[in-house]
C-alpha cells in the first residue's frame, strides 16, 4: 500500500519512524457529468482569471485570501516549517480508556507502518503497551494543511490511527429530540426488548452493499442493450397508528424469517427486561430489609422497655425495703428511749421516798 505521509510517532523520549497508509477504500460507483443531447463529457477547466487562460496542474499553488482581497502565497516549504512539534510528528499526549472517545468524533482511518528495520522494536513496544493497558493513545498531528487530533489503537498486529474531530467541531443535539411529552409504557418496552432479542446479532462481515450491486446490474444491462431489472414492488400498508400492534407484528415477522414458530395472534412473547427484574428484586430485598429492621427495632425497643420497667420495679422495691427498715429502726429507738426515761423516773421516785 502506498504511504500518504511520512513522519514519526513521538512516545515520550522514544521516536518511531512510521508511514501513514489509508486503512479504508471506497467502492462507491462514480458518475461523470455529460451533455444529455450527445453524451459529451462536461469538464471543468482551471483558468487564471488575470491571464484568462487555462493553466496546468504544475502551475497551481496555494494562497490565503486576506480580508481586503489580497492573496498571500503559501508554499509547501512554508507548511513544512510550521513552528509546531506536530508538523512531521504524531505526538502522543495521553492514554485513555477507549470508551472515553465519543463515536461522533471518529473520522478517517489509517494504518501506521514501521518505517524500516530500526523502527520495528519501538513499534512493537508501543503496540504491546497499548494491548496490555487496554487503552488508546490520543495524539496530535498535522496533515493536509491543518493540525488534527487522532486516536491510536491496535488492530491485529498493526497500529491503526483514527482521525478525530476536535470537540468543538461536534455539534450539540439541540432541537433534535422530540420536544413533546411522551409516555412509554412498560409493555411497549418489553415488546421492543423481545424484538431486539428475536433479531439477535449479526456478523458485520456478512453485510454488503446491495445498492451498489443493483446499480452494477443496471449498468451491465444497459451496456449490453438489455432491459434493466425492475425494482421490487414496495411493501403494502398504510400509516401505523398502533405501536403495540406494530411491535407484535415485527416480533412475529422476525421469528418467521429465522424459521422459528411465531406465537399465536395477539400473544407475542414478552420477556421482562433484566433491569426490571433487578429493580424488582432490589425493591423486594429493600422491603424485606426494612421490615426486618423495623421488627428488630421493635424487639429491641420492647426488650429495652421491659428491662427499664424491671429496673424501675427493683428500684422501687429496694426503696420500700429501705423505708420499712428505717421505720423499724426508728420505732425500736423510740421504744428504748421511752423505757429508759420510765426507769429513770422510777429510780428518782425511790430515792426521794
Amino acid at each position: 500500500m502506498r504511504s500518504i505521509w511520512n513522519g514519526a510517532i513521538s512516545f515520550g523520549l522514544v521516536s518511531i519512524p512510521i508511514k501513514l497508509v489509508n486503512a479504508t477504500e471506497s467502492h462507491a460507483i462514480s458518475f461523470r457529468q455529460i451533455h444529455t443531447e450527445d453524451n459529451g463529457r462536461i469538464r471543468y477547466r482551471k483558468v487564471c482569471e488575470l491571464e484568462d487562460r487555462e493553466v496546468r496542474q504544475a502551475e497551481i499553488g496555494k494562497g490565503y485570501e486576506d480580508a481586503d482581497g489580497t492573496i498571500i502565497p503559501i508554499t509547501d516549504e512554508d507548511l513544512s516549517h510550521l513552528p509546531i512539534p506536530t508538523a512531521r510528528t504524531i505526538e502522543i499526549v495521553a492514554f485513555v480508556p477507549a470508551d472515553r472517545i465519543d463515536p461522533l468524533q471518529i473520522d478517517a482511518a489509517y494504518y501506521l507502518a514501521a518505517g524500516g528495520a530500526p523502527a520495528a522494536k519501538p513499534y512493537v513496544l508501543l503496540r504491546e503497551a497499548l494491548k496490555r493497558s487496554k487503552k488508546v493513545a490520543i495524539a496530535k498531528y498535522a496533515l493536509r494543511g491543518r493540525e488534527r487530533l487522532g486516536m491510536l489503537r491496535v488492530v491485529d498486529n498493526a497500529i491503526a490511527m483514527h482521525g478525530l474531530l476536535w470537540p468543538d467541531e461536534v455539534r450539540a443535539p439541540e432541537g433534535v429530540a422530540p420536544d413533546t411529552d411522551v409516555t412509554v409504557r412498560d409493555k411497549e418496552l418489553d415488546l421492543a426488548d423481545a424484538l431486539m432479542d428475536t433479531l439477535g446479532e449479526v456478523d458485520l462481515a456478512d453485510l454488503h452493499d446491495e445498492y451498489r450491486e443493483a446499480l452494477e446490474e443496471v449498468i451491465a444491462a444497459k451496456a449490453t442493450g438489455e432491459v434493466p431489472p425492475e425494482a421490487p414492488a414496495p411493501a403494502t400498508g398504510g400509516k401505523v397508528l398502533d405501536l403495540m400492534a406494530a411491535l407484535e407484528s415485527s416480533v412475529r415477522a422476525a421469528r418467521e424469517s429465522r424459521g422459528e414458530a411465531p406465537p399465536p395472534e395477539g400473544e407475542a412473547e414478552v420477556r421482562r427486561l433484566p433491569r426490571k427484574k433487578a429493580a424488582a428484586a432490589k425493591k423486594t430485598a429493600g422491603t424485606k430489609k426494612t421490615a426486618a429492621a423495623k421488627k428488630s427495632t421493635t424487639a429491641k425497643s420492647t426488650t429495652a422497655k421491659a428491662t427499664t420497667d424491671k429496673a424501675a420495679s427493683a428500684k422501687s422495691a429496694a426503696q420500700k425495703t429501705t423505708q420499712k427498715t428505717r421505720q423499724k429502726a426508728t420505732q425500736k429507738a423510740t421504744q428504748k428511749a421511752t423505757q429508759k426515761a420510765t426507769q429513770k423516773r422510777a429510780t428518782s421516785r425511790k430515792r426521794t421516798a
